[in-house]
């Protein structure tokens, strides 16, 4: 009998027969067994005595549970282990009770199966301690006036998204010097939304293991997810001064890992406290700026469209009719318009007050688009609008201006250029987890003063040049550069 391969056949059995649309609603993706023993591996077992105590909220069919358990009695044959494992679907709950007793026959274990929802029970025996916590937390956004998002401030600390609520119920419970790992999305290490949860987790407990995976599809596969996961395993004690960063393709692959300092992942300065997956990612020195101190603004697209379908249309003839973009128009550094076998309106009938209210003067903008697919080679892709009149942008775009005003085309297209560069796609990609790209994120980023991008954008051959060729020019002009502002 081995617990490991049969739990992993009941995973497959649970998710073949689950109801998708149950399936959504409860955030089941259930962990493959060689992600499970991944997570386990990052856990330490060597200062173990006598038992331990683990908890699996939100277990599913028990893969987790299971590995860990695995580990300590290969390792650690001499320590006694209690499991509680928590589930809420009743459905799943007898694969789960079904991997505990073949854990408990093979192993040795004792365990609580607790059916019930983990972040509103009051349960004794899910506040610990625990020595070890491990989880796959389903996600999902939390109402501000929510029983679970207040009953988590109460334990520990405001929290937007039940993917962070189960995390801090979890580090809560946790004993002195006790550990938990976790794979979740990684959009909590950056961005406002998670910023008090970010402070809160930094001030209570050491990370010692920040895994990435470079395939967002892989991991789970057979549950059709394409969510960038991460692995985090951190200890309830101050912060070590060292974090290993970990990463591989997928879960199936042997991870190439390395330490390095703590400072370098979460700068001291930071008030945000975004967490970086990677060390040594940085701008070139002439990058010292940001939008705000360029004086140029952020703003996301005003028109959105299941909102004012009165003012779309086909017809480009109809008085009134103004460009409508959309961040589809974006094409090689320059906005295709009207885009050719459209599939939404590409004119924005500006007549009403309501309308004309919401677009621009004529006139260069840079427009972003918001949300980049997943297959995406960049992350942030940039684009110069110059059109011939006024403009309405769609509210899946981000544009930059200046005090809602058109920019002084070759700043517009030094800003097109700097966006669309290697540099500053590596060093968005180091602290942002998303393929969402915010204002806020725009706003954070480093770019050449105003002179120097006047002067990207006059050295660059015309439109968007190839990756090489961008990358080259950026290079000569930024990392050769004496600092212009000495």
């Amino acid at each position: 009998m081995d617990p490991i391969a049969s739990t992993e056949t009941r995973r497959q059995a649970a998710l073949g027969k689950l109801d998708p649309r149950t399936q959504a609603v409860l955030g089941q993706f259930f962990t493959p067994v060689k992600a499970a023993t991944l997570m386990a591996s990052m856990l330490r077992v060597d200062d173990l005595s006598g038992s331990v105590r683990v908890l699996d909220p939100g277990a599913g069919a028990g893969s987790l549970s299971a590995a860990l358990v695995d580990r300590l009695h290969t390792e650690r044959p001499d320590v006694a282990v209690h499991v509680v494992a928590v589930e809420t679907d009743p459905f799943i709950t007898p694969y789960l009770r079904a991997t505990l007793e073949e854990c408990q026959t093979a192993y040795g274990i004792s365990y609580d199966l607790v059916e019930g929802d983990y972040l509103l029970d009051e349960g004794a025996e899910l506040d610990g301690p625990f020595d070890f916590v491990i989880a796959n937390p389903p996600y999902g956004k939390l109402a501000s006036d929510s029983p679970t998002r207040l009953a988590t401030a109460t334990r520990a600390v405001d929290t937007p998204n039940v993917y962070v609520a189960f995390w801090a119920r979890a580090v809560a419970s946790l004993k002195k010097d006790g550990q938990g790992a976790f794979i979740v999305p990684r959009s909590w290490a950056n961005g406002p939304y998670y910023r008090s949860f970010r402070r809160w987790l930094l001030s209570t407990a050491s990370l010692d293991v920040l895994h990435e995976f470079e395939s967002r599809t892989r991991v789970f596969a057979d549950t059709k997810v394409k969510q960038e996961n991460v692995i985090v395993a951190f200890t309830l004690r101050p912060q070590f001064p060292n974090v290993i960063l970990s990463k591989s393709v997928a879960h199936d692959e042997e991870p190439i890992a390395r330490s390095v300092p703590f400072s370098t992942i979460v700068q001291a300065e930071d008030d945000d406290k975004i967490v970086h997956f990677a060390d040594g990612v940085s701008a070139p020195s002439a990058a010292r700026f940001t939008l705000p101190g360029l004086g140029i603004g952020v703003s996301t697209g005003k028109v959105v469209d299941f909102r004012n379908r009165q003012y779309l249309t086909d017809n480009l003839d109809t008085p009134g009719v103004t460009p409508m973009i959309y961040q589809s128009n974006i094409r090689s550094g320059g906005i295709e318009w009207p885009q050719v076998k459209a599939r939404k309106p590409q004119g924005f009938i500006a007549v009403e007050d309501a309308a004309t209210r919401q677009l621009l003067p004529q006139g260069p903008y840079v427009v972003v688009k918001r949300q980049t697919a997943k297959e995406d080679r960049r992350r942030i892709i940039a684009a110069l609008w110059d059109g011939p009149s006024k403009v309405a942008f769609d509210n899946k775009t981000n544009y930059l201006h200046e005090s809602n005003k058109p920019l002084e085309r070759n700043l517009a297209r030094g800003l097109m250029l700097w966006l669309n560069s290697t540099v500053l796609d590596q060093y968005f990609r180091a602290f942002s987890g998303h393929t969402q790209v915010n204002a806020g994120d725009l706003r954070r980023l480093p770019f050449p003063s105003r002179e120097d991008l006047i002067l990207l954008a006059k050295t660059a051959p015309d439109g968007l040049p190839n990756q090489e060729a961008l990358d080259s020019v950026v290079a000569k002009l930024f990392s050769e550069m004496p600092d212009s502002t000495a």
